[in-house]
């Protein structure tokens, strides 16, 4: 995998709405975060030292997935 730079604008913009140490959905970040393809923006922050945990859910009968970042990468 050939993962941006940490210091993206894209990434730091996902780094920002997972900060806070909740769960967000896919939705959200595409929302909050302004970025598509959410699995490779988690896979490029994992890349970077980011731990994070991806659940899923149904909700209202549709599955829904949730990201929670446990550990941030450590940014230099």
């Amino acid at each position: 995998m050939h993962a941006a730079a940490l210091n993206s604008p894209r990434l730091q913009r996902a780094l920002k709405v997972l900060s806070n140490g909740r769960p967000h959905t896919t939705r959200d970040l595409v929302r909050k975060a302004r970025v598509m393809a959410v699995n490779a923006v988690i896979s490029e922050l994992r890349h970077h030292g980011a731990e994070i945990i991806c659940t899923q859910q149904f909700v209202d009968g549709n599955r829904r997935f949730f990201y929670t970042m446990t550990k941030a990468p450590i940014q230099k």
